[in-house]
């Protein structure tokens, strides 16, 4: 197939190729926060704990273990993704600079630049269809472990696709032993509605992932310090040396390549990831399809290695498989996409079909409707038959308009998609009466087939 490859103008590049094919999505990288910025930051907290301290609503034992993390990125409960999110960037080890890069693996998922800052958290992005999500608050930044809110900044703008952009939106958390958690570039004025001063528990909403401040499109920055206000990676790892940081800071310490499906969507056309910074995506959603439109069917990938298998299949209203296709990935990406096109001939049935996407023992599967809301004009116009409604006596009456005769199957779905009655019939000029067993006042439909056409039909008996 022919590659094409499009610049995103300042969230990322993206590869496209053709109806049936994949893509993926790279985003790019700025300072999160100018020194002078994270220096404010500091002397906010450090003024917030004086008040805090001084009220009696901040205590910190410096003798207990640190926290450990739940991870700080969660889907909202109403979104029908199956995951949310990918990682860009780990806190780089590598103090020199420019790209030298370093991170808890002894790999290169952080980035540094020419001005000497080297990435100092965890960088955690929604894919797909970043802006999307953050309008209609789709991934959600919670509290990694239980602590006191020490911080907050809000009314700061959102959708910024690059460096220089002015303060973000954040939540700062501090926990028992006195180590602090960043939460950075949340959707403005979604933050928690809990003042400073507050109680949160590890698990509990802090704000939607957003694009304020200095960043490059919709993520959470996720930063730590511990009691003694040191930068720590929370990843333990071979090249993650730091004495601010031996041990792993997570509850579950995810693996360095984590394969994820995030989603398995159906669209109506062809998804358009880049309008421009801060502008939604054109994402075609569609889960109710007329009869005789196409259905493209898109599959939403992180981490997935080189090589690793993706089963698609499409399964009918009766559940038989209409399409079984095992692939392989053929590069590796942080975001990435495979879609395919199915015309109209490929539902023969109508109802509730069942799109599955299978990696490794994982299963996602996306419901969508065919042959829904088929308008009776519309499917009786220019027909070679015509059908006599209602059925009387259990006798279906088609009409062909044709002079000569012809070998057609002849089809019953119930409304739901469910296969009632199949049968071959010649189908003569003039009126042909053909037998058939409906239930009393009930509406179907019926499709007439031949080599050379489909015609579809509401009935009524």
């Amino acid at each position: 197939m022919k590659k094409h490859y499009l610049l995103l103008s300042l969230t990322g590049t993206l590869f496209l190729n053709a109806q049936n094919g994949q893509g993926f999505y790279q985003p790019k990288n700025s300072i999160c926060l100018s020194q002078e910025q994270r220096q404010q930051i500091q002397e906010e907290i450090a003024n917030n704990r004086d008040i805090l301290k001084s009220q009696g609503k901040l205590t910190e034992n410096k003798k207990l273990d640190h926290p450990l993390f739940i991870w700080p990125v969660t889907k909202n409960p109403n979104t029908e993704y199956n995951n949310v999110w990918s990682i860009s960037n780990h806190v780089d080890h590598n103090a020199a600079y420019p790209n030298k890069l370093q991170d808890w693996n002894c790999g290169t998922r952080t980035y540094d630049t020419t001005d000497g800052y080297n990435h100092m958290g965890v960088d955690i992005f929604t894919w797909p269809f970043g802006w999307e999500m953050m309008d209609n608050n789709k991934a959600h930044a919670i509290a990694a472990a239980d602590g006191i809110i020490i911080g907050k900044d809000n009314g700061n703008f959102d959708r910024n696709c690059s460096f220089g952009n002015g303060n973000w939106n954040a939540v700062y958390v501090q926990h028992g032993d006195g180590s602090v958690s960043w939460y950075g570039h949340l959707k403005n004025n979604s933050l928690t509605s809990k003042p400073v001063g507050s109680f949160v528990s590890a698990g509990e909403y802090l704000g939607v992932v957003g694009s304020s401040g200095n960043s490059t499109g919709p993520h959470l920055h996720f930063e730590v310090y511990n009691s003694n206000n040191q930068l720590v990676d929370p990843y333990s790892g071979s090249c993650n040396t730091w004495n601010s940081s031996s041990d792993s800071w997570w509850v579950n310490q995810k693996s360095y390549v984590e394969p994820k499906i995030n989603a398995i969507l159906t669209h109506s056309d062809v998804a358009v990831f880049d309008n421009g910074c801060g502008v939604q995506e054109t994402t075609n959603f569609k889960d109710s399809f007329n009869t005789g439109e196409k259905v493209m069917v898109y599959m939403y990938f992180a981490d997935l290695p080189v090589g690793k298998s993706i089963n698609l299949k499409l399964i009918r209203p009766d559940n038989t498989v209409a399409y079984n296709n095992t692939f392989n990935n053929s590069n590796f990406y942080y975001a990435s996409y495979w879609y395919f096109t199915f015309q109209s001939s490929q539902f023969n049935q109508y109802g509730t079909w069942t799109a599955s996407v299978s990696v490794d023992s994982e299963t996602v599967t996306h419901n969508f409707v065919y042959g829904a809301n088929m308008n009776v004009d519309d499917l009786e116009a220019k027909k070679q038959f015509s059908v006599i409604n209602p059925i009387k006596n259990n006798q279906l009456q088609i009409v062909s308009n044709t002079m000569n005769s012809s070998k057609s199957k002849i089809e019953i779905f119930s409304l739901d998609g469910k296969l009632i009655d199949s049968k071959m019939v010649e189908l003569k000029s003039g009126s042909n009466l053909i037998d058939v067993k409906l239930q009393k006042s009930q509406n179907y439909i019926l499709k007439i087939s031949d080599e050379t056409r489909n015609e579809i039909f509401k009935i009524t008996n």
